[in-house]
């Protein structure tokens, strides 16, 4: 299997502004085709913006909306799947949600936060309950997480158990948690085997400072792609080959005794 290239797209757009966002993500697809890339990954809420209090719920949108529509047509013109962040409008909820579109602008998956981090989070949207959302891209099996849930470990073992070769992940990561994207991300690749794309938001916004180092890890625990503090478009590969072997060599899947787990709750 070819390698899939993987573009990471640490920006935080313009919050409260989602034409602006818009127009961000067409040009850095553009960017990202014209380099190879088959999959775009953004932040947590790139449509929107993060810190923008009650316009969370006012410009929340149904995953199949005005906005929704406008980066399916960007991922068709661009020939490249888009993973992007978005407040999700549906059945009177509003949602952390995190949709997935393919070249071909059809939508492959949407998964909505299931972790909800903070008051600011607890009280603009209501929970996710569906743990393991999946979609392939090329012929990888991807997954969604969105920030706070990655740090579940429990998270991210569910979809190695389904299978997931690529594991997205859009966030929102604030100063002074640096740590999870410098360690705890290339853990969570080594410890489950697989590759974790990890995209942040960068600079201040609101009450938060976006600390960026966005990163790709894989699956030997390595480190393949790492953003700085500012806006940055990276470009990575996710190789299958890597996947296969690592898998060979690391014994945590295989020797696992989930007999002795039921009762950890």
């Amino acid at each position: 299997m070819p390698p899939l290239r993987t573009a990471l797209l640490q920006n935080s757009g313009h919050p409260g502004d989602p034409a602006g966002n818009l127009k961000v993500l067409d040009e850095a697809a553009a960017r990202a085709a014209a380099d190879g890339a088959g999959l775009l990954v953004t932040a947590e809420m790139f449509l929107t913006g993060y810190a923008i209090g009650g316009g969370v719920r006012d410009l929340a949108e149904r995953a199949d909306g005005p906005s929704g529509r406008a980066v399916a047509d960007i991922a068709a013109a661009h020939g490249l799947a888009i993973l992007y962040g978005y407040p999700e409008r549906h059945a009177g909820a509003v949602h952390n949600s995190a949709r997935l579109v393919g070249a071909d602008g059809t939508e492959l998956a949407n998964y909505r936060k299931t972790h909800l981090y903070g008051c600011f989070e607890r009280a603009s949207f209501t929970p996710g309950e569906t743990p393991v959302v999946q979609a392939t891209v090329g012929e990888l099996t991807v997954g969604i997480l969105v920030c706070y849930d990655v740090e579940f470990p429990e998270n991210v073992r569910a979809h190695a158990l389904a299978g997931t070769d690529l594991l997205l992940v859009p966030t929102a990561q604030m100063h002074p948690f640096e740590f999870v994207a410098e360690s705890l991300i290339p853990v969570r690749a080594f410890e489950s085997q697989m590759y974790i794309a990890y995209v942040n938001r960068s600079g201040p916004e609101g009450e938060f400072d976006f600390v960026g180092l966005s990163c790709l890890a894989g699956p030997d625990g390595a480190t393949c792609l790492r953003a700085g503090r500012g806006e940055e478009l990276l470009l990575g590969d996710v190789d299958p080959k890597l996947l296969t072997t690592s898998r060979r060599i690391n014994p945590y899947l295989r020797d696992r005794r989930p007999g002795l787990y039921t009762s950890l709750g």
